[in-house]
């Protein structure tokens, strides 16, 4: 899908290297001499690229039991033995970055075996989106694409974006006693994928049911027709929880949603639709499931306190609870302003609120930002913020 590079690669260097044997060698079986072997084919040669810590796998036909060997760059990374029919199958598992030329060999015998990338995945993630208050009447004057015209471009070039929308997406159902409600259409949500590259919502916050629990389906279902995946949200608490998986470059991420923010009413339950609740015990239980079936686990939180940029207890225990269970990247939203980010670990990362990004903004809570992450299979190898400010409701990068 569209992208384009965001991490220059580095020069290439030892990779970690493992290899498996696909036949057993029959009694008394000798390879084949040099001259009169058979011929060494590639049939599965690996091009394009892949994240760092995905294994890459070459396969093909060479003599009976010869023995096969991988290079990448020169370097020997991996061997196997051919079984009685000739096929092999060798893996590598590439743990830096830099562009990598393989060649497989037996008995003097060379065959090229392509070229990839090794790169990281590059997510990029923001806070609020809304299509309320007056954001709902510049579309209908500007068009659907307006919001997104100075930012569109940057986050398009991730390989992979995510955004909390907070707001319904409905025509149906009517509005929450509660201070403020937000909706909009189902055409606003076509050029955050279109235009600006959106993977993945959450809808884990306190006004995707402004409108009752038929609008919030009506969210999701505009969600998936508009291109994109949902979290925190669902038919029932077994769908709110399920998570958002995407790959890139060979590297499947999980994201799951959470919203600590519940106004009555709000929640998912075992038959009725509704956000996912943040409970220490069921986020871990998710999490480590989600790592079943992905490498990289991200979790995207509504919580903390309006205006308040530091994480207070509650936070830090649903942050903990995360990074316990296997993830790497934790993702907050609420407080309506940009905070800081923490780096528990050399390959974990917290945004603890990453503020408005098309949202009625003024004064401090104008300052926004895009947080633009590499992953490998192993977390987070490089993080930053890109500032940016919001004029009105519109997010501009800074200059420079």
């Amino acid at each position: 899908m569209r992208r384009r590079l965001a991490f220059a690669a580095l020069p290439p260097a030892a990779a970690a290297a493992t290899f498996v044997v696909l036949a057993f060698r029959t009694t008394g079986a000798q390879p084949l001499a040099a001259e009169t072997a058979a011929p060494l084919t590639v049939t599965s040669a690996e091009t394009g690229w892949r994240a760092p810590g995905v294994p890459l796998a070459v396969g093909g036909f060479a003599g009976a039991h010869e023995r096969v060997v991988l290079r990448a760059n020169g370097s020997p990374v991996a061997a196997a033995t051919a079984g009685a029919l000739g096929c092999y199958r060798l893996r590598f598992v590439p743990a830096r970055p830099g562009r990598y030329r393989l060649v497989v060999s037996a008995s003097g015998r060379v065959s090229r075996a392509g070229s990839v990338l090794v790169r990281p995945v590059v997510l990029d993630a923001v806070g609020d989106i809304t299509f309320g208050e007056q954001v709902g009447p510049a579309l209908v004057e500007h068009g659907a694409s307006y919001p997104w015209t100075f930012v569109a471009p940057t986050l398009r070039a991730a390989d992979i974006t995510i955004g909390n929308l907070e707001t319904a997406v409905s025509t149906r159902g009517s509005a929450a006693v509660k201070q403020y409600t937000f909706r909009g259409p189902p055409t606003a949500l076509v050029p955050l994928h279109t235009l600006a590259g959106f993977d993945v919502l959450t809808l884990a916050n306190n006004h995707t049911v402004d409108f009752g629990r038929d609008a919030l389906l009506d969210s999701v279902r505009a969600v998936h027709a508009a291109g994109m995946q949902t979290i925190g949200a669902g038919a029932d608490e077994s769908a709110a929880r399920s998570p958002a998986i995407v790959e890139a470059g060979g590297l499947r991420v999980a994201f799951l949603g959470y919203s600590d923010i519940n106004p009555l009413g709000f929640n998912a339950t075992s038959t009725e639709p509704g956000t996912a609740r943040a409970d220490t015990a069921a986020i871990e239980h998710d999490v480590r499931a989600a790592l079943r079936r992905a490498d990289v686990a991200v979790c995207f939180f509504h919580w903390g306190v309006e205006l308040h940029a530091q994480p207070d207890a509650r936070q830090q225990a649903f942050a903990g609870a995360c990074l316990a269970a296997g993830a790497r990247v934790v993702l907050g939203a609420h407080p309506h302003v940009l905070g800081g980010v923490s780096r528990p670990t050399a390959r974990s990362l917290v945004a603890w609120t990453l503020g408005n990004f098309v949202f009625p903004s003024s004064g401090v809570a104008a300052r926004t930002a895009i947080l633009h992450v590499a992953l490998g299979a192993d977390g987070v190898r490089a993080a930053r913020l890109i500032p940016a400010r919001i004029e009105g409701f519109r997010p501009r990068l800074d200059a420079g």
